[in-house]
């Protein structure tokens, strides 16, 4: 399986499981949340996860290094930073809430399991990749960083 790893986009990733979540049926049933509420909410972790994803990519444009999730070999230093601070994948995290922001705005059951599969298959073919190639570039330095920051949050 390992012929998946940092082959597709992330955003791709992301858009594909949109498209599945708003293709799931609701056989559970739709979650009675009133409309504006489902609406406010999904805007607000829409923000939060958007503003958590720009603040990352900020971070890699000022330290001159590669944005792109499939090239992970051409980074140029490790960013330990802001945002970075809190989470080694904050452009992955921001992906996550605005995916959990579609399923409140769906306000079906089932399409929660798309996110789940989000995370696994980030974690596997996006997320474990990378750290092999940034262990490599970086060495002790990263996983000191590795110790001191979480995966995800």
């Amino acid at each position: 399986m390992s012929v998946l790893e940092l082959k597709v986009p992330p955003p791709i990733v992301a858009l594909v499981l949109a498209l599945l979540m708003w293709l799931t049926p609701a056989v559970a049933g739709l979650v009675q949340i009133p409309y504006p509420a489902r609406v406010l909410c999904a805007v607000v972790l829409v923000c939060v996860g958007q503003g958590i994803s720009i603040a990352g990519m900020v971070a890699f444009r000022r330290a001159k290094t590669t944005v792109n999730p499939i090239k992970a070999s051409l980074a140029s230093s490790l960013v330990i930073r802001g945002v970075y601070r809190y989470t080694r994948n904050p452009m992955y995290v921001g992906l996550l809430l605005t995916l959990l922001a579609w399923a409140v705005f769906l306000a079906n059951p089932l399409a929660v399991l798309w996110v789940v599969v989000y995370v696994l298959y980030i974690t596997r073919f996006q997320i474990i990749p990378e750290e092999r190639v940034l262990a490599s570039l970086f060495g002790a330095e990263y996983e000191a960083y590795k110790g001191r920051v979480r995966r995800w949050v």
